[in-house]
């Protein structure tokens, strides 16, 4: 936003407009000359021209999510009859018919798996102001139709992703329901990873307004794909909590590795774009030791990117400040001591 906009971190009203032709009714969140940031009742974050709306109404003095009831039979009558909605403690997960054996407990399992892992943690996690969305579709085609109605560009091989924007999951049976034993275990892997990103990011860990850099996100999202993290109660040894594909990963391409690459990850999001494979290595190598060896000040650096300032840009320069405030500004050392961690791990 530019300059001069007012922005707030937690809705205070709720307004109604018709936005080209679209009623909306929700919180504003952020305004400018140029651009106003709603909460939608629903839960999605929808920004517009103020000259493309007309009919402004203050509706409430506070704001209030649409009943569950409203939005599941939103989200059916969106998906059409081969899709049916289950509700959950936490979640509407709407998938095939007649599939809700394979997927609705799933989600509701890692919601309840997150929140241990943090609590026991000492970390303070807050209740979602609204159900979490999760849509499993039937096939790969499906999907990607879906996901360009969203607006979001896939990289290829992309089996899932969670956009903070609409806050909801959106993913695809491997199997086009007859799944074999093998693709089931990559379904729920799915699951796990982008219902950690939503879990997250509704329950205090990142602000949906204020999004954490990528490796802290991807980061936390990779940890969360290890059995020992997302079922720790049976799962207890540290070798339980190591993904090993990405410890592969990071193993395979350290001989390669640049000098600057931990900066290089803190500072921008770019290495995810340049070599996604290394990034997500990085990610969850740093994540996993810094959860590991400094699990209070990880916990304070989580708190400290998620309580920026809404709608707003996030450079370089702030990005290593934030860091270095808790980790300290030795990152050769902190680089050093990671990759001794690395080595030792087995």
């Amino acid at each position: 936003l530019p300059l001069g906009a007012r922005a707030q971190s937690a809705p205070l009203f709720t307004i109604q407009a018709l936005v080209k032709g679209q009623r909306l009714e929700g919180a504003p969140l952020a305004w400018s000359e140029q651009q106003v940031i709603v909460l939608s009742r629903d839960g999605r974050i929808v920004d517009f021209r103020p000259q493309d709306a007309t009919d402004y109404r203050r509706t409430a003095p506070d704001f209030r999510p649409l009943p569950l009831g409203v939005l599941r039979s939103q989200l059916e009558t969106e998906l059409g009859r081969a899709y049916e909605v289950t509700p959950t403690g936490h979640f509407l997960v709407a998938h095939p018919r007649g599939q809700k054996a394979h997927w609705a407990d799933r989600f509701e399992e890692m919601y309840r798996s997150f929140w241990l892992y943090f609590s026991v943690r000492g970390f303070t996690l807050r209740q979602p102001q609204f159900p979490l969305t999760a849509i499993v579709f039937a096939t790969r085609d499906d999907f990607l139709h879906h996901a360009a109605r969203d607006g979001v560009q896939l990289s290829a091989g992309t089996l899932g992703y969670y956009s903070p924007r609409s806050n909801r999951v959106s993913l695809y049976d491997l199997g086009d329901g007859r799944a074999t034993d093998a693709l089931w275990r990559e379904n729920a892997a799915t699951v796990i990873h982008e219902a950690s990103h939503q879990t997250a990011f509704n329950t205090g860990i990142h602000s949906r307004a204020a999004a954490p850099p990528r490796w802290v996100a991807e980061g936390l999202g990779t940890m969360f794909e290890a059995q020992g993290v997302w079922n720790s109660r049976a799962f207890t040894a540290q070798a339980d909590r190591i993904n090993r594909g990405r410890l592969e990963d990071f193993r395979r391409l350290k001989s390669r590795r640049k000098i600057d690459a931990l900066v290089d990850l803190l500072a921008s999001d770019a290495p995810f774009d340049r070599d996604p494979a290394a990034a997500y290595a990085e990610a969850w190598t740093l994540t996993f030791f810094l959860v590991e060896t400094q699990p209070r000040e990880y916990a304070k650096y989580l708190a400290k990117t998620a309580a920026r300032p809404p709608f707003t840009s996030y450079d370089r320069r702030a990005r290593l400040e934030d860091f270095t405030s808790v980790f300290g500004a030795d990152l050769r050392l902190l680089n050093a001591r990671l990759l001794r961690f690395v080595d030792d791990l087995r």
